[in-house]
């Protein structure tokens, strides 16, 4: 389906422009939750656009990710 949940570096790259909404398992700037559009992926890093700013997560520390659907 259109939220699917990602899981590997290469689901990231090819979904890269797309808005994701992200768990992660340690809160970064005391936030778990974040949404963005991706923008790079690097290895272990995926860098996602978060109104604006860039920020830089390592693939590790997401629990959960999935696309966000646009109607």
């Amino acid at each position: 389906g259109l939220d699917r949940p990602m899981f590997t570096a290469e689901h990231y790259q090819r979904f890269t422009g797309e808005e994701v909404a992200l768990v992660l398992r340690m809160a970064v700037q005391n936030r778990r939750k974040w949404q963005g559009i991706i923008k790079a992926v690097d290895g272990e890093m995926i860098t996602v656009t978060v109104e604006g700013k860039d920020e830089v997560f390592a693939l590790s520390n997401i629990q959960k990710a999935n696309l966000v659907p646009h109607f």
